[in-house]
């Protein structure tokens, strides 16, 4: 499931296309919901368990890189941007 997510995130250009990868991203994490967590803290591919640790890692993410900058290149398309912002609260630490 992780790839079809990537694909979806890859393929953000608008509303509709945002919104699909939202829902790919969503029922990834609802699957991995049966995952047991590992040792080092991931349960499947999700690092971040809580909607508050999705939230702050996203943040992180987003000064780190100052919003897609590094290592760039910066989506240009806001839906994309946006997409990459919860891609990255998934798992940045």
């Amino acid at each position: 499931m992780t790839d079809d997510v990537f694909k979806a995130l890859s393929a953000v250009e608008d509303e509709t296309s945002f919104i699909t990868f939202v829902e790919l991203l969503a029922a990834d994490r609802d699957r991995s919901e049966s995952s047991s967590v590992t040792h080092d803290g991931f349960q499947g591919a999700w690092a971040n368990q809580t909607i508050v640790d999705f939230l702050l890692a996203a943040s992180a993410w987003a000064k780190d890189s100052d919003f897609g900058v590094r290592p760039g290149p910066k989506p240009v398309n806001p839906w994309q941007l946006f997409a990459t912002f919860l891609w990255a609260g998934r798992s940045y630490e």
